[in-house]
């Protein structure tokens, strides 16, 4: 199969050159892979999202000199998948529905007897309050778990991956697993939509995505997104997880920081050649 990676944004605000620096590098080794450069719309977050942010996406990337497939995959436009996805898991018997608030997990983890709170990719690393129920009872108003204890014994051996950047694979353990990510949510209950874990794995494997170039933000999470590859039966890809781009403190670029947009840069008059050096490219 050849090299086909993505970049996946969501159009929750103004591209900043921690983005481009991404967009720019999966683009450049696809490019030199003679491989596939495919663009993903991630808005499964309707509360952010807006059709304003999205074309301010392809304003930028195109006038940064990128090209891409045609038609571009939107995850609002993909639910059904999910879904899928979903039931697969859930007639497996690795789901089960959680009725818990952020608050109802912060009280239960400062309960004395449950000591330092843990966090994992997610967060806070859940407590357990809702595993008793079953994927049956799921309401409308339920989110949806995976059962981490019961995902990793199904497995006769643990997964492995390949990470070509700046981590190295970490050793995937079943301790690791349950008690330094835990039951992570597959799908919200606020919006009832997939979460991002789910929705990016479903995405990879229709896509035929061979290698995901990504932030180091998001090497902690690649665990949960192999796991899931290999309980759905999806391919799993090469990770590569790049440097971020950072401000003169030294803190990571986010998409409220406006004097980092790209927009802003285009419009003082840079040029893409420009933003290809401040990223170091």
């Amino acid at each position: 199969m050849g090299f086909t990676t993505r970049f996946a944004p969501s159009p929750t605000g103004q591209l900043h050159l921690g983005h481009a620096f991404s967009a720019l590098l999966a683009f450049d080794m696809a490019q030199e892979a003679q491989g596939r450069f495919l663009l993903r719309i991630e808005d499964t977050d309707t509360a952010r999202c807006t059709p304003a942010f999205e074309a301010q996406i392809y304003e930028d990337l195109t006038w940064l000199g990128l090209t891409w497939e045609t038609p571009v995959l939107r995850q609002s436009d993909n639910t059904s998948a999910y879904e899928t996805a979903l039931t697969q898991l859930g007639d497996m018997g690795l789901l089960y529905p959680c009725s818990c608030t952020r608050g109802d997990i912060r009280r239960a983890m400062s309960a004395p007897q449950e000591g330092a709170p843990m966090h994992g990719p997610d967060g806070l690393i859940y407590p357990g309050t809702c595993r008793h129920r079953v994927w049956g009872d799921r309401t409308d108003t339920d989110a949806v778990r995976l059962n981490m204890k019961k995902a990793i014994d199904s497995l006769t051996t643990l997964p492995l991956y390949t990470d070509t950047g700046l981590h190295p694979a970490i050793r995937l353990t079943r301790d690791h697993f349950v008690n330094a990510v835990g039951d992570v949510v597959l799908a919200r209950r606020d919006t009832k939509t997939a979460s991002y874990h789910l929705s990016v794995v479903v995405d990879d494997g229709a896509q035929g995505i061979t290698h995901v170039i990504r932030g180091e933000d998001l090497a902690t999470a690649t665990a949960i997104h192999v796991l899931l590859q290999t309980l759905l039966g999806l391919p799993i890809p090469m990770y590569h997880h790049h440097r971020l781009i950072r401000d003169d403190h030294g803190k990571r670029l986010a998409k409220r920081d406006d004097a980092r947009a790209i927009a802003h840069y285009r419009s003082e008059g840079a040029t893409p050649r420009d933003i290809r050096r401040m990223v170091g490219l």
